[in-house]
């Protein structure tokens, strides 16, 4: 591939971030991480040593300032420029993913719209003149069907990827006369560490296997080739999609 890229959104290394990024790097992408905190900041600097990453600097997504730094320290590190992003960041209050998204109070509601989902804005705004300089680029980001169908205990998780599912056509029209495509992945369900604040996890994971036309779960790797494509040339015609990985999950009625 012979390309740069930012992964946000590493935690461990059951990540789907994480998973991304070890196809990206396994196919010649040289990286830079970023990490949320203290607590993960040991585990995303094992795993980006791992594959020889230049740069692994702390973010938090809803400060724009952080978000600017970000990227101007990923200029230094890559010359100006920069081919691939991958946003897969995502939070909600532990209490709003169980009970009713009725009772979902207003901070909480906008916390996980600004985390979930403007972050990607944020990001792809930072990206734009970088790979505008290398005249053009690949943007990717997580999204689930739960923005588009209810998802019992989902709640306002599944509003917010109804706004990242938006947020991905409309950047990829304005971003798509400077040649940066920017596509979404909708994974069925991975356990990874966001998946256990779930609440009915496992009923997940058993209805997609009882009821998706290949009737088996999915794991980190699928979605990695599936993003790995997105994000390669073979994909240079492929903007303002989403690409199902779960099994056929996504076309059954019932």
């Amino acid at each position: 591939m012979g390309k740069t890229g930012l992964v946000l959104g590493v935690a461990n290394r059951r990540s789907i971030a994480w998973a991304i990024a070890r196809r990206l790097a396994g196919e010649g992408a040289e990286l830079a991480f970023t990490y949320q905190g203290e607590r993960i900041e040991k585990n995303v600097r094992e795993l980006a040593g791992s594959v020889e990453s230049p740069l692994v600097t702390e973010c938090d997504v809803r400060s724009d300032d952080d978000v600017t730094r970000v990227f101007e320290e990923v200029a230094t590190t890559f010359d100006g420029g920069l081919d691939l992003l991958v946003h897969s960041v995502a939070f909600a209050a532990a209490e709003d993913l169980e009970g009713r998204f009725t009772d979902t109070p207003r901070d909480r509601y906008w916390l996980a719209l600004d985390v979930s989902a403007y972050s990607l804005v944020a990001s792809a705004r930072a990206a734009e003149p970088l790979m505008e300089a290398r005249g053009g680029g690949a943007i990717l980001t997580m999204t689930y069907l739960g923005g588009e169908r209810a998802v019992p205990h989902y709640n306002v998780m599944g509003v917010a990827k109804a706004a990242l599912d938006a947020s991905v056509r409309y950047l990829a029209w304005d971003l798509g006369q400077r040649q940066i495509r920017v596509n979404a992945v909708s994974a069925g369900p991975v356990r990874t560490l966001a998946a256990r604040s779930i609440a009915g996890f496992a009923t997940m994971e058993a209805i997609v296997e009882e009821r998706a036309p290949l009737h088996r779960h999915i794991d980190g790797d699928d979605v990695g080739a599936a993003a790995a494509y997105l994000l390669s040339d073979e994909a240079r015609n492929v903007t303002g999609t989403t690409l199902y990985v779960d099994s056929g999950y996504h076309a059954m009625g019932m």
